[in-house]
């Protein structure tokens, strides 16, 4: 199904000028630095901006989709729901409203993120030296939606297998520190016997 049969999606606010943050007051924004190339979801420490008064277009209240159009790689993130407070969201970055009782936006993200779809999304990518992903292009990329309980299922498992990664970085460095202390132990034991 196209995505945009699935979701509502708008680009950001197209700030005017060098955002200059504030130590306190204004708003916070979700910016393309704060979404990482892994899909993981941003937040929840946002730098704040004083923007004005912006249209709710262009805040997300969690629940929602953002997807990175410029870069590399395009990845989406899920915003946890809920929020503390609502955030706006900047260009290059893309909202995507997805009809929450058809698709969850864990899912959605995580389907944007898999390997076909993102052929599919660089095949179609405009500019050289900075890749962009025009709207069009991301409306109308097809996702696979299977019922609710089975997204939940996919999303769950997913998670699960990036712990597990996680932990098994976490392991080999562990490992690699241990026999580091081992073998500069036996040098030390070896260099004492040589001098004895």
């Amino acid at each position: 199904m196209r995505l945009a049969e699935l979701s509502d999606i708008h680009s950001g606010y197209t700030a005017r000028g060098k955002l200059d943050p504030l130590p306190k007051g204004g708003v916070p924004a979700l910016q393309l630095r704060d979404v990482g190339i892994d899909g993981d979801a941003p937040g929840p420490d946002f730098q704040r901006y004083d923007l004005g008064n912006l249209s709710d277009r262009y805040f997300v209240r969690g629940g929602e989709v953002v997807f990175r159009s410029r870069g590399e790689p395009n990845a989406a993130a899920a915003i946890r729901d809920p929020l503390p407070e609502p955030v706006v969201v900047i260009v290059p970055l893309v909202i995507v409203r997805p009809d929450r009782d058809r698709v969850l936006p864990e899912y959605l993200a995580w389907a944007i993120n898999q390997p076909d779809a993102q052929r599919k999304l660089g095949a179609e990518a405009q500019g050289t030296s900075l890749r962009m992903i025009p709207m069009a292009v991301l409306e109308n990329l097809e996702i696979a939606v299977p019922d609710l309980p089975t997204q939940k299922r996919i999303v769950e498992l997913d998670a699960l297998s990036r712990q597990e990664g996680q932990l098994l970085r976490q392991l080999a460095a562990h490992r690699e520190e241990l026999v580091s202390a081992i073998l500069g132990e036996a040098a030390k034991a070896a260099d004492q016997k040589e001098i004895a």
